[in-house]
Parts: structure tokens; C-alpha cells; sequence
């Protein structure tokens, strides 16, 4: 039986959106789980990224999941923390390596196309179109955790095949 598990990731080091989604033989994708992971800005860099890592690892290691989805990095006006996202989606993409997961990228604007078929939707579109296209088992209040999800969903649609 093929794997049809993603992890859909939107990466930080402050907070990572974090979902599982099971894509179904028949009918839409189900999210298993999801959650926005935060590290305590209390503590140094090194051991946030170090958190980032372990929760990635913990969520592989519970879900199993083929496949991971990760948003490609966004540049901000702001190169230190620009950085600090690119460390930690290194971490993530080596934890998911490390497991024998399949890791693919896409960009703000395929998430955008494949969730609203708009490049340009706003969030509120976006997590509109997330409700309709997803079983959602929670409700779910925080952005980052709604984009992992549109990661997550881009990724199934992007897959023809179930097999990952």
C-alpha cells in the first residue's frame, strides 16, 4: 500500500507551521495533524534551530510521512532573520533527508495558484479555499499552521500519482 502521507512545512525559527495531510484515494485530503511549532526567544539561536530539528524529527518519526513540502524562502527587507529562515529550512530538508523522505519546494506563488488558482490571493482567500479543499479536524488559529497546509495541498496536487 503506497504512502500517501505529506508533511507540509512553512519554515522559521520562531515559529514553523507544521501539517500532515493524508491525500485519499477517493475524495479530498484529510489533515491528520497540524500545529504553528515556537521556539522561546529566550534562548540562543543555536538552540532554537536545534528545537526546530528535534519537533521535525519527533513529527517524521510519529507520521511516517513520503513526502515533504516546504515553502522556498521569501527574501524580506530584513537579511538577519532572512538567514535565520534559511538555517532552519536547511535543518528541516536534512531531517527529512535523513528519514528517506522526498523533499520538494515550491514558491509562494505556486501555493497561491494551487490552493486559489490566483497567485495573488490574499491569506483570507487562502484560508477560505484551505476550509473548503481539506477536512480540517481542529479549528486552526494561527497563519503559519494554515500555510503548511497550502504547502501540503500543493504538493498533492502537484503528485498525479498517490505513490510519492
Amino acid at each position: 500500500m503506497p504512502n500517501n502521507i505529506i508533511l507540509g512545512i512553512d519554515p522559521g525559527y520562531d515559529r514553523v507551521g507544521i501539517a500532515v495531510i493524508e491525500k485519499m484515494t477517493k475524495g479530498r485530503e484529510v489533515v491528520i495533524y497540524s500545529s504553528c511549532f515556537q521556539t522561546s526567544p529566550k534562548d540562543t539561536i543555536y538552540d532554537r534551530l536545534f528545537s526546530v530539528g528535534r519537533e521535525v524529527a519527533n513529527i517524521i518519526k510519529k507520521y511516517g510521512p513520503a513526502a515533504l513540502a516546504i515553502e522556498t524562502l521569501f527574501i524580506t527587507k530584513n537579511q538577519k532573520t532572512a538567514m535565520r529562515v534559511s538555517e532552519a529550512r536547511g535543518i528541516i530538508i536534512y531531517e527529512a533527508l535523513k528519514a528517506g523522505v522526498l523533499v520538494s519546494e515550491y514558491s509562494p506563488m505556486q501555493i497561491k495558484m494551487s490552493v486559489t488558482g490566483d497567485g495573488t490571493s490574499d491569506k483570507t482567500r487562502i484560508q477560505k479555499m484551505i476550509k473548503m479543499l481539506v477536512g480540517m479536524p481542529k479549528k486552526v488559529a494561527i497563519d503559519d499552521e494554515y500555510d503548511a497546509i497550502a504547502v501540503a495541498i500543493t504538493h498533492s496536487a502537484m503528485c498525479k500519482s498517490s505513490v510519492y
